[in-house]
């Protein structure tokens, strides 16, 4: 028994708004079941929406989670920034340095994000999301392998990374140390292929811990992987 990533969603003060921007961004349509907030189509072979969920939390680091966006030519990278600052995105700093040949952003509420220069060999096929990359450790790496059923197609100097096996996005983990918790960042949505309370039991099996507000408005179960970042595993529909 597995869970199905079925969104990974971001915390937002403006679901609408911020929900808006990446759709702008990458060209998404909305998706008429969201469970809660706003949801687009990810049309992304890893099969997962992008969901926008309300939060009053704020934002207080650098996001652990955060897209890495692919580009076919400078032309395009090129392009995909000046879309992105169109739509409200600003320049951020998270220590790149001048001569990066990546181009660092942060949408309307604050979620950075990277613009890739093209050439980079890891993610190719990936699509457009190439990469989520995330701030963890290496066994955070193969919780999220054995939770998902994605194999490892990265395991190197406590580095990891995950991938469906219908492709697209890879799920990267950039080992130690954990940057400390944000407070609004992005999560992952499950939805088990078989009775929710059953896989929220193999999860705990595999190093997930309970929350103290174990269960959300809508019936989802609220856990939290062994680094201590928040998912949601959704009621079967």
């Amino acid at each position: 028994m597995t869970s199905r990533l079925i969104a990974i969603s971001f915390d937002a003060h403006q679901p609408e708004r911020l929900a808006h921007f990446w759709s702008g961004v990458l060209n998404l349509v909305s998706a008429d079941d969201s469970y809660d907030g706003v949801a687009l189509m990810s049309g992304n072979d890893a099969g997962y929406r992008l969901g926008f969920r309300p939060t009053q939390a704020q934002k207080s680091a650098q996001n652990r989670l955060h897209f890495d966006l692919t580009s076919s030519s400078l032309e395009e990278q090129q392009e995909t920034v000046a879309r992105a600052i169109d739509l409200g995105a600003q320049h951020a700093d998270v220590g790149q340095g001048p001569d990066a040949a990546h181009v660092v952003l942060a949408d309307p509420e604050g979620n950075e994000f990277c613009v890739l220069e093209p050439g980079n060999k890891f993610l190719a096929g990936c699509g457009l999301i190439g990469a989520l990359a995330c701030d963890g450790s290496q066994a955070v790496g193969y919780f999220w392998s054995e939770a998902l059923g994605w194999p490892l197609v990265w395991d190197q100097d406590e580095e990891t990374a995950i991938q469906s096996p219908n492709g697209g996005t890879k799920i990267t983990w950039g080992g130690p140390p954990l940057m400390p918790d944000p407070g609004k960042d992005l999560h992952f949505d499950l939805a088990p292929d078989g009775d929710q309370q059953a896989e929220v039991e193999r999860l705990l099996s595999l190093g997930a811990k309970r929350l103290d507000s174990a269960h959300g408005e809508d019936g989802a179960v609220l856990l939290a992987d062994p680094d201590g970042n928040e998912f949601r595993v959704l009621t079967g529909r």
